[in-house]
């Protein structure tokens, strides 16, 4: 009795085995950017509908905005400082000292003060709202808020969202004085630059643009940190694992977006 013969192998079984596993990484990646949009979707309805929790907006706007001064100032005066030392290294090697004013102001106001503050806030703001409503979602205190008719969106995601998006901006504005005055204490003290002279260029080259852009940018950072950090928490898995990866996923999201959100900004204001 003679033997069936095996089927023959198809020799582009792997090539469509690795096009299911891409399929598969598109179609998830899709999913989660519609789940996210739609999210924002129903944060921003609920940001411009009634009842409003003041309380908890002013609690958040204490928590993102006057906690995260110390970080902030820290950041922006050392970057202004390091800037002006680094320009100066530089620009000697072309005679072009006189450009160090003009690289500090532009520098900080335009892309180091928003995308730098807008980092760290993500570290330390986006972090901890992602551990917090992760604990809430582990602990079923969003769902006892739904069962006493709260919208857990209205409390607990509009207050953040909408402070994030107010206070990075005036987090920024602070950054960009205090990277600037980095800059100034440097070249007067360090690098033997006029004071007056310093100030004249400084003064000369900054627009209304150049600061426009960085609180512009500033204002987009904190919706997309508070909104990342919201999403990840109220999104947690179940167990301490979960509201682990829901703050890292928060930190490396909002990271991420920053930088593709600042080259979209710098591309429309300074194309």
């Amino acid at each position: 009795m003679s033997q069936s013969p095996a089927p023959s192998k198809n020799i582009f079984d792997p090539v469509l085995n690795i096009c299911a596993v891409i399929g598969a990484s598109v179609l998830n990646m899709l999913a989660s950017i519609g789940t996210l949009t739609a999210f924002a979707g129903r944060s921003i309805t609920h940001a411009f509908s009634l009842p409003f929790f003041v309380s908890n907006l002013g609690r958040q706007m204490m928590n993102i905005g006057y906690y995260s001064l110390p970080v902030v100032g820290m950041t922006a005066l050392f970057t202004g400082m390091v800037l002006a030392l680094q320009s100066y290294t530089g620009f000697t090697r072309f005679n072009a000292e006189s450009a160090i004013a003009a690289v500090v102001v532009l520098s900080i106001t335009r892309e180091l003060a928003p995308v730098l503050t807008g980092l760290m806030v993500a570290g330390r703001v986006g972090a901890a709202i992602a551990a917090e409503i992760g604990t809430m979602r582990v602990t079923e205190q969003i769902d006892a808020l739904t069962t006493l008719s709260v919208n857990p969106y209205k409390y607990l995601i509009v207050p953040r969202v909408i402070a994030g998006t107010l206070c990075l901006p005036l987090l920024v504005l602070v950054a960009d004085i205090i990277g600037v005055f980095g800059g100034y204490l440097v070249s007067i003290h360090v690098l033997d630059f006029s004071p007056s002279n310093y100030l004249y260029q400084t003064w000369d080259v900054l627009t209304t643009n150049d600061v426009v852009s960085g609180l512009t940018k500033a204002a987009v950072f904190g919706f997309l940190v508070t909104l990342m950090g919201c999403y990840h928490g109220f999104n947690s898995a179940r167990g301490a694992q979960g509201v682990g990866a829901a703050t890292t996923n928060s930190v490396v999201s909002s990271s991420i977006l920053i930088l593709i959100f600042n080259y979209i900004l710098t591309q429309v204001f300074f194309s």
